[in-house]
C-alpha cells in the first residue's frame, strides 16, 4: 500500500500546498476564472484517455470544470473532488458532479477510477499524500496525470510584467512569476510531482510529456486572466488596480496585443498491479 510520511512541521516557501490561503482564493470569482483561464491542448486529453484502462476519470481540484468537460467531450465519466465550495457549485451549474473536500482529506469511499487528473492544481496539494490517496482511488493499471500549462509570453514583455511586479507587489507569489522563467518555476513542480510518486512505491516510474500550443491575446482578455492567477484575489483594491495598469502600458506598448505560447506540461504514471 503507498505510504504517508508524517507531517512536516515547518512550512517552506517552495511548498506551495503549505500556502492554503491562496489555494482557496480562486472562487472569488467563479464566472471569470472559467471564462479567462486557458483550456488544454486535445492532444494530452486524447493521450491521457488513450492511455487509461477505461473511461472512469476523477478530476483533483477541478475547480469550474475546464479540464473536466474537456474529459467529458472525450467521452469519459468525470467526479470531481474540490477545496472551494464556490469553484465546486459553479462545476455543478455545469453539469459536472463534484464532492468538496482537501484531496488529502477525501475519502474515495471504496471506489476506483480509470484516470486521476489534476490541471493546473496538484502544486496546491501535498505531492507525497496525494500520490497515495490517487493510488488508493485508481484501479490497477490506472494513470495518473497531473499537468500545468507553462506560459511563455514574448522576451520584451516578460520583463515589462516583472517590473510591473517588482514595484506593485514584489514580495508575493505572483511576482515570481516573471522574475524567473516559467519553465523553470513549473520544472520544480514537476519535479516534485514525480518525486511523490515515487515515494509511494504505487506506481511505475513517472513519465513526462509535452504538448506545445499558442494563443493570441489581446489586452483586454489577457487582463481579465490576470485576477484569477495565484494571490491577485488576495490584494487591496488599490494594489491589484496598480498592477492591472501597469499590464495595460505594458500590452499597449507591444501594439495592444500578443501571441502567447504555452507548454502543457505533464507528470503521468501507471498504478502498480495487475490490470
Amino acid at each position: 500500500m503507498p505510504t504517508i510520511p508524517p507531517e512536516r512541521v515547518q512550512p517552506s516557501p517552495q511548498e506551495p500546498h503549505r500556502h492554503r490561503q491562496v489555494a482557496e482564493s480562486f472562487g472569488a470569482d467563479p464566472e471569470r476564472y472559467d471564462r479567462a483561464r486557458p483550456r488544454y491542448p486535445d492532444a494530452m486529453v486524447a493521450r491521457i484517455v488513450a492511455e487509461s484502462p477505461g473511461p472512469d476519470v476523477l478530476d483533483v481540484g477541478i475547480g469550474t470544470g475546464i479540464a473536466a468537460r474537456q474529459f467529458q467531450a472525450a467521452a469519459c465519466q468525470v467526479l470531481g473532488v474540490e477545496v472551494d465550495a464556490r469553484l465546486a457549485e459553479w462545476a455543478r451549474r455545469c453539469g459536472l458532479d463534484v464532492e468538496v473536500a482537501a484531496f488529502e482529506a477525501w475519502d474515495p469511499a471504496g471506489r476506483l477510477f480509470d484516470a486521476v487528473v489534476s490541471g493546473q492544481a496538484w502544486h496546491w496539494v501535498d505531492p507525497v499524500a496525494g500520490a497515495a490517496k490517487a493510488a488508493r482511488a485508481l484501479r490497477p493499471g490506472g494513470r495518473l496525470a497531473v499537468f500545468w500549462n507553462v506560459d511563455q509570453p514574448p522576451s520584451e514583455l516578460a520583463k515589462a510584467f516583472a517590473e510591473v511586479y517588482r514595484r506593485a507587489m514584489p514580495d508575493s507569489l505572483a511576482a515570481g512569476r516573471w522574475t524567473k522563467t516559467s519553465s523553470d518555476g513549473h520544472a520544480l513542480l514537476c519535479g516534485k510531482a514525480a518525486d511523490g510518486i515515487r515515494e509511494t512505491g504505487a506506481f511505475g516510474a513517472p513519465a513526462q510529456w509535452r504538448f506545445d500550443w499558442e494563443r493570441r491575446y489581446t489586452r483586454d482578455e489577457w487582463l481579465d486572466q490576470v485576477p484569477t492567477t495565484g494571490g491577485h484575489a488576495q490584494l487591496p483594491a488599490a494594489e491589484r488596480e496598480e498592477v492591472l495598469t501597469g499590464i495595460a502600458a505594458a500590452i499597449d506598448a507591444v501594439g495592444g496585443g500578443f501571441t502567447m505560447r504555452y507548454a502543457t506540461v505533464v507528470v503521468s504514471a501507471t498504478r502498480a498491479g495487475a490490470a
